[in-house]
């Protein structure tokens, strides 16, 4: 069966999909698969440089309130952490979970000489390089290639979003990006899709490995929708984009499927202008669906063994700006949520506003530290092979 070029990008998503689809996936497929136990970590990006200042919120400082007359968050409506700080008040789960010694701050995350391209700063944020360097592969996926080369037990990383990301791409195993198993599934049973893997007769490297690659998704996507369906969650999500992300983590989770590593997006928090309203809108959707992702793991007793870490790609600028917002900065704070955290509270200082560099915070954490930390102590995996140089680790966990 000979296939016209035209036919063959109507394979579209699924095509995509099968590019994304790691090798090893379907030698999970035995049962028993996730060991008691079992190590999970959920990654939550927030996209566009949320601003640290007003999720942490240094609310006894004058200096924070001098810099922002209009924009600060006024201590009586921060939620408070300590005497010294808060949250923002669109977050009470996290002020929650704080109380009850299940969050950890990480402040003044980065990296030297930052960038403030979300571009370019995204990319190092997801390969873990330094700022010279220019890598094509990402953290999460040179883990799947330290891990999945010829290991008895595979492990996978999968992204809920439509497009891989660089964090989960390896040079030879990648995650995969999926929306929704079951319409993974469906597609994935298209009529025309099989015929075309049954009509399949050897050609040049490039369209077998496409055919290939199509083939193990046709048998992978009913193994990952079977999966999603073994324990369906109970918990009442929020019918919100993040709620249906955090709802499809939840599934696999309680699976049988041997994931290690989730990958999520909330976005955008570019916020030049209208800062308040978007921060608050962005918050507001994480915090109800955060909320009834951690009541999910909690009531199915897996709180303990995994822990959803956010990142961004940089913070914003100390000062306002004219246009009822923030814009671009550098060092930023990371949270750590899980029941399974060895240091709670504030991990360290923070971030000193009367020691600013070109009006900005100045990193005092490389955040390779912390990959260093999830990839060695969590994940037990071999940190300065996959990072290429040595980082000092943490405690939190």
């Amino acid at each position: 069966m000979f296939i016209k070029r035209r036919n063959f990008l109507q394979l579209g998503s699924l095509a995509t999909a099968s590019l994304m689809m790691p090798k090893f996936l379907k030698a999970v497929e035995i049962p028993g698969a996730v060991p008691p136990g079992n190590k999970v970590l959920v990654v939550l990006q927030f996209s566009g440089g949320n601003d640290g200042l007003n999720t942490i919120i240094p609310m006894r400082n004058d200096l924070y309130y001098k810099a922002r007359p209009k924009l600060g968050i006024k201590k009586e409506n921060a939620l408070t952490l300590t005497d010294e700080c808060g949250i923002h008040p669109a977050l009470p789960i996290l002020k929650s979970l704080y109380d009850e010694g299940q969050v950890g701050i990480m402040n003044s995350v980065g990296y030297p000489n930052p960038d403030r391209s979300h571009f370019r700063s995204m990319d190092i944020w997801q390969s873990a390089s330094d700022p010279t360097q220019y890598l094509n592969t990402g953290w999460i996926g040179r883990y799947l290639d330290a891990q999945c080369n010829g290991c008895d037990k595979p492990t996978q990383a999968i992204e809920i979003d439509d497009i891989l990301s660089l964090a989960l791409k390896g040079d030879l195993q990648k995650g995969i990006a999926l929306e929704d198993p079951q319409r993974l599934f469906n597609n994935s049973n298209e009529k025309f899709f099989n015929e075309i893997t049954d009509a399949h007769a050897h050609a040049s490297p490039p369209v077998d490995y496409l055919y290939k690659t199509l083939s193990d998704t046709l048998s992978s996507a009913a193994y990952i929708f079977k999966e999603s369906k073994t324990h369906p969650t109970t918990q009442l999500y929020p019918a919100t984009p993040l709620g249906k992300d955090f709802k499809t983590i939840a599934s696999l989770i309680m699976s049988d499927i041997n994931t290690k590593i989730y990958y999520v997006s909330l976005g955008s928090f570019d916020t030049h202008v209208n800062q308040v309203n978007q921060q608050t809108r962005l918050f507001t959707e994480l915090n109800n669906a955060l909320e009834a992702f951690i009541k999910d793991l909690k009531m199915n007793h897996r709180f303990e063994d995994v822990v959803l870490m956010t990142f961004s790609e940089f913070g914003r600028r100390v000062a306002q700006n004219a246009s009822g917002g923030t814009d671009h900065g550098t060092a930023n704070n990371m949270i750590f949520i899980s029941g399974g955290l060895k240091q709670k509270g504030l991990l360290n200082n923070l971030p000193d506003l009367s020691d600013l560099e070109e009006g900005d915070l100045k990193y005092s954490v490389d955040f390779k530290n912390v990959y260093a930390t999830f990839l060695n102590k969590w994940l037990a995996a071999d940190d300065t092979k996959i990072l290429g140089k040595k980082y000092e680790r943490m405690n939190f966990i």
